[in-house]
């Protein structure tokens, strides 16, 4: 059991004097408690068994003042396999410094020099800052377990990481990056990333019935579907699936909408927008406004070389806002999407370019 000096961070094995920091820092207000009894016990019984059953179970300390600030550890090795399953915790005390990456990245790098050829890393689908290192360790998505985890709430969809000893260090590129200080604004609206806390804002806009007649399938969602949607969707960010954002007044932080951006195709770089807004903030120009600042961010600040956007035939608003922001009408598909009740209906296709993105700039400002 080696110490590992690594990255501003060390892994060396549990002592007796991490009994308190230990109890302190892996207790949980949303889980079983966990006391100063099951520290004890996993110092003295938990993490020997683990390094003779073949893994590897490390405290992570502070390298200036040995205090235990985590942990990390290697388990379900498959010797056969030449693999094993990486996890981590940090204390709260020490959380947003780096830690649990510099950690995943020294312990990886630890279990490749010892023949290890494949580190699995499973996630919360719902654990935005745990995928987050994840990517910044190297690691690739590879895919959805669903129901993988067990909680106190019940199952939970895990997401399958996995990082090769051949694959280069990292991070890992992703396909939608974070926006520019986390927000996209105008000084007159404001688009940021939809969160857990936007649950009864996004669960009445749903539930209206020209957004939910619009929407992919057109009905209208149950709470608990929204809730998902909304503790999920940090991860299908990073996942390059999808990014879902709230439209919101500048002046005063209300939410009006919501628009999203979706990577149909990574292979050709071609990407979709969807938009709703609530009556009480159509006509003022926030829709046209909100989907400028998507567009305008989505071709150029990311790798999409291709947007679109659709809308019913007989909704002249909306074509009119895609057509304020740069998009070309290209064409008019019959049948393209469901309707209610097993209908089909049409849609008018629109797209846009990074050229098409100045051409609707120069003309906007033409405008006295």
């Amino acid at each position: 059991m080696i110490t590992i000096d690594r990255d501003g961070i060390r892994l060396r094995p549990f002592r007796e004097a991490d009994v308190d920091d230990l109890a302190a820092g892996y207790a949980h207000p949303h889980a079983t408690p966990y006391t100063r009894a099951d520290a004890v016990h996993w110092i003295a019984h938990g993490a020997p068994s683990a390094w003779a059953t073949g893994g590897v179970a490390y405290a992570i300390a502070d390298p200036a003042t040995d205090r235990l600030v985590g942990g990390a550890g290697l388990s379900r090795p498959v010797p056969e396999r030449g693999q094993g399953e990486l996890g981590y915790w940090v204390a709260p005390w020490a959380r947003r410094r780096g830690v649990a990456t510099a950690a995943a990245r020294a312990l990886t790098a630890w279990a490749f020099e010892r023949g290890f050829g494949r580190v699995e890393l499973l996630t919360n689908l719902a654990n935005g800052p745990s995928q987050r290192v994840a990517l910044a360790s190297g690691f690739q998505r590879e895919g959805i377990r669903r129901g993988g985890g067990q909680g106190p709430a019940g199952r939970y969809d895990l997401v399958v990481w996995a990082r090769l000893a051949g694959d280069p260090p990292g991070p890992t590129p992703r396909l939608i990056p974070d926006l520019p200080g986390g927000v996209l604004s105008d000084g007159v609206v404001a688009l940021r990333p939809v969160g857990p806390g936007d649950v009864d804002f996004l669960h009445a806009l749903l539930a209206l019935p020209d957004v939910a007649g619009t929407s992919l399938p057109p009905i209208v969602p149950d709470r608990a579907e929204v809730e998902l949607r909304c503790a999920h969707a940090e991860g299908r960010w990073l996942s390059g699936e999808r990014a879902d954002l709230i439209i919101a007044d500048v002046p005063t932080g209300a939410p009006a909408g919501t628009i999203g951006l979706y990577y149909e195709d990574p292979g050709t770089a071609s990407a979709a927008i969807g938009y709703a807004m609530l009556p009480a903030w159509r006509g003022r120009g926030m829709t046209t406004r909100a989907v400028c600042l998507l567009s305008q961010w989505a071709v150029g600040q990311t790798d999409i070389g291709r947007l679109s956007a659709g809308t019913l035939p007989g909704n002249a608003p909306s074509q009119r806002v895609l057509e304020k922001a740069g998009f070309r009408r290209e064409g008019y598909l019959r049948g393209r999407l469901p309707g209610i009740s097993g209908t089909r209906v049409d849609d008018v296709v629109y797209g846009l370019l990074a050229g098409d993105v100045a051409r609707a700039q120069a003309d906007r400002a033409m405008i006295p």
